[in-house]
């Protein structure tokens, strides 16, 4: 589902611009990689913010719960390590606001679009799976401030003759109910595009033949291209994406609460030491 900036205040940029954007879609950081960026000044009124709420006050699926919906299959957002359990950057972010607001993180894997749904309809407190702000999503949940900037990226064959000018004549592979399927069918049509369950599916797909090419954000496209010998990215981006958690639709407490400790945690180093492990300086 992304020019690189100091990530410790990716969030705090951000902070206010959100929520005077509200029942529209949030402006979206320039980039043209994975993207931090921030000020000195916000970075100090960050460290004096009062702390975030405690689990007391807050209402959850499970009592003493931080629910987590997700597809564990975006790295290096979110992946199922070989022991079985899950890592990625997604993980450890929700794992440190879990522990920040007092309550116990539990992961539920399972398709993109039924990540989506599930926050929607009670049965998890937040969905993180790369998830974009767009318009029609902010009319089903509501989102906290922007914790990552992305970009769509162009999975292709070496050697192919595809090219950012001509996609609208190829097969193209996306994961379903992601930005980048919704740009392609918007864009050419939905009969231009294939839907999978997961970004490894659809490069699967690339590789057997069956599609010319595969849209999906730029990290787990590095990753993908970066595993599997043959095929290259496209140069430039067809979109950038701001990355938010999603909520229940008015879960205010609950909203203003991960707010507040996505502040605290890029102001303590948290977030940015999380970064740096998965993304480098």
């Amino acid at each position: 589902m992304k020019k690189v900036f100091s990530f410790v205040l990716a969030v705090l940029m951000v902070l206010g611009m959100f929520t005077a954007c509200s029942g529209s879609d949030a402006p979206a950081t320039t980039a043209a990689t994975e993207a931090p960026a921030a000020t000195a000044a916000t970075e100090a009124s960050a460290a004096t913010e009062a702390p975030a709420e405690t689990a007391a006050a807050l209402t959850t699926v499970e009592e003493g719960k931080l629910i987590m919906s997700t597809n564990a299959a975006f790295p290096p957002f979110e992946m199922v390590a070989d022991d079985g359990s899950f890592e990625g950057y997604d993980v450890e972010v929700a794992a440190a606001i879990a522990e920040k607001l007092g309550l116990e993180l539990q992961i539920d894997d399972m398709d993109f679009d039924a990540a989506l749904l599930a926050v929607q309809q009670g049965k998890s407190d937040i969905v993180m799976a790369g998830v974009s702000v767009t318009e029609d999503r902010l009319m089903v949940m509501d989102f906290t401030e922007y914790y990552f900037t992305s970009s769509q990226k162009v999975i292709v064959k070496e050697g192919s003759d595809v090219t950012m000018d001509n996609l609208g004549e190829k097969k193209v592979g996306a994961q379903r109910a992601t930005t980048g399927y919704i740009y392609i069918s918007d864009t050419y049509g939905e009969d231009h595009v294939t839907a999978y369950d997961n970004g490894a599916s659809a490069v699967q797909a690339l590789m057997n033949g069956q599609v010319d090419c595969v849209v999906i954000d730029a990290s787990p496209a590095q990753e993908f291209v970066n595993d599997n010998a043959g095929l290259v990215l496209l140069d430039g981006s067809l979109a950038e994406d701001n990355y938010a958690i999603g909520v229940g639709k008015g879960n205010t407490a609950l909203l203003d609460a991960i707010n507040q400790a996505l502040v605290e945690l890029n102001a303590d180093g948290t977030i940015p030491a999380i970064y740096e492990k998965y993304f480098g300086e």
